[in-house]
Formats: C-alpha cells, sequence, structure tokens
C-alpha cells in the first residue's frame, strides 16, 4: 500500500542529497574542504549532504564547480527541482487566494484522460456544485489565514469541472461513504450536492464508486488522491499538496485504488447509499 506522501517526499530529497555527497567524495574533498571552496559555513556542506537543508539551485551550481564536475549541475538542479515540487505546502499554494491555483491545474485537467480520484474526507472538486464548493472553500480560507477569493476560487473550479461535461475524459470516482453525510455545508446544500452525484452518475463516461461503513477493509482509509491517467499523483493531506511522479510509486496508487474499487459499491447498491443519505441531508433541512 502506499507510504506516506510525506515519507516519499522526503525520499526525493535524501536521493539528491546522496547524489551531491557522492559527488564531493569521487572529487575527494572533505566536508570542510568543500565548503572552504564554496565560501560557506563549515555546516552547510553537512546540512545539505544530510538532507538537512534543501540547496538552491546556486548552491548546487557551487558545489557542482568546487567538485570539477560544472557538467551535472544542471541535471541536479532539474532533479532537485522536482523533489521539491512534490511536497508543496497549501499556505504556499494559496499565498494569492485559490482561484489561481485553480487556473494553474486547468491544462493538467485538459490533457488527462482517465482520472482516477479516491476521497475520503470531501466530495471530489470535479463533482462539486457551487454552494457545497462555497461552504468548503470558506472553511479553508479561515483555517488557513490565506486571503479571501471564495467567489473568484469556487468559478474558477466550477470552470475547470467543465472536463466531467466535455471533451474524452474519463472518471473513476470513489468516494468513502462517510463523505455523504461530512457537513461541510448547510444541509439544503448537502442534498443539492448529493442529488448532483446521483444526476452526474449516469453520465457513460462516470464510474462512481461508494465505499460502505461497513466493508471489510483490505485497503484502510488513506489521504484523498487524485490519479491523473499513469503518470502524476495529487495526494491531500492536511499542510500541504504531495505531487507523486516516479513511476513505481504512481503505481502503488494505481493498486491502491483497484483493490479500493473491489470493496466498493456501484450501480442501484450506489443509488440506495446515495439516497439515503439525501434523506438525511433533507431532513436536516
Amino acid at each position: 500500500m502506499p507510504a506516506s506522501p510525506l515519507s516519499t517526499a522526503q525520499s526525493a530529497r535524501v536521493s539528491i542529497a546522496s547524489r551531491l555527497d557522492g559527488i564531493r567524495r569521487d572529487a575527494g574533498l572533505t566536508g570542510h574542504e568543500l565548503a572552504v571552496r564554496c565560501g560557506w559555513h563549515k555546516s552547510k556542506a553537512s546540512r545539505i549532504a544530510r538532507a538537512k537543508t534543501a540547496p538552491s539551485d546556486t548552491d548546487i551550481r557551487a558545489w557542482c564547480q568546487a567538485c570539477n564536475v560544472d557538467d551535472q549541475a544542471a541535471d541536479l538542479i532539474a532533479a532537485s527541482r522536482t523533489a521539491e515540487s512534490m511536497y508543496v505546502q497549501w499556505r504556499q499554494i494559496h499565498q494569492d487566494g485559490m482561484r489561481r491555483v485553480h487556473e494553474k491545474t486547468m491544462p493538467l485537467y485538459e490533457r488527462t484522460a482517465h482520472f482516477r480520484v479516491y476521497a475520503s474526507n470531501v466530495v471530489p472538486g470535479m463533482l462539486q456544485t457551487t454552494d457545497y464548493a462555497t461552504g468548503l472553500l470558506r472553511s479553508i480560507t479561515a483555517f488557513q489565514g490565506t486571503p479571501d477569493d471564495v467567489t473568484a476560487a469556487v468559478q474558477a473550479r466550477r470552470h475547470r469541472s467543465r472536463v466531467v461535461h466535455e471533451g474524452k475524459h474519463r472518471f473513476g470516482l470513489l468516494l468513502e461513504e462517510a463523505v455523504l453525510y461530512y457537513r461541510v455545508c448547510e444541509g439544503p446544500e448537502l442534498a443539492e450536492q448529493i442529488q448532483y452525484l446521483l444526476d452526474v452518475m449516469g453520465r457513460p463516461n462516470v464510474s462512481l464508486g461508494i465505499i460502505p461503513f461497513t466493508a471489510r477493509r483490505m485497503v484502510w482509509p488513506l489521504e484523498a488522491f487524485y490519479a491523473f491517467d499513469d503518470t502524476q499523483v495529487a495526494v491531500e493531506t492536511l499542510t500541504a499538496e504531495v505531487n507523486v511522479t516516479a513511476p513505481g510509486e504512481v503505481r502503488t496508487y494505481l493498486k491502491a485504488f483497484a483493490e479500493l474499487s473491489q470493496i466498493s459499491e456501484y450501480g442501484p447498491a450506489a443509488r440506495t447509499r446515495l439516497t439515503r443519505a439525501l434523506k438525511v441531508a433533507e431532513r436536516d433541512d
């Protein structure tokens, strides 16, 4: 099953640090000698080599120059940027509000042919109604203390969601049954959201599965994740989004999705669970 996404990101950082330390050893330099050549405090080289400090592009260039391997700098910088992009804090992503992140990811959504989404906490963004998305994004904005552009962000999210109805995209969506009951908005708004799920699950390009409360678990509840074709998985944690692109890691998430699919209910059985949740939301209007 998938390892912690945080450990995946850290492993990428450790890999870069190990490569840099190997270059130092091949050059026959001690950490102190490298620091002197780079004009650094003596502890900096050690902290980079132990993955305690992430190297900047300038640090990598200086390191490679000190070890007479300038030709390796470009590849190492590219790898380091990939490692750093794997783990991006929500505060950083949302520093100017949430609208831009929706607009920025639009090309990814447009070029993805097959979406596989596992939702353990909220309805997936591409299936959210306006009122449900508004309630959720207002909560996120308040919790993170980031700029309030909720109205514009909801519009951008809804615009991005057109992929469900346009183009030749396929959607495999798995929701934990609890998602249907979590109150991230008011009762009438949640009822509207569940009704939309009932409507959209009839589309030929949408496969919607509900994982029952009582399902015998071979895969425990995980962080929500979005798989874009077979090339990228975005994992959502409380503090950050972790982007996984290593083929082996992506395959592990797809394996988890396949096994979660086996314990999900579809068709009439899924409709029964959605209808039951709808009645509860309506009762609480």
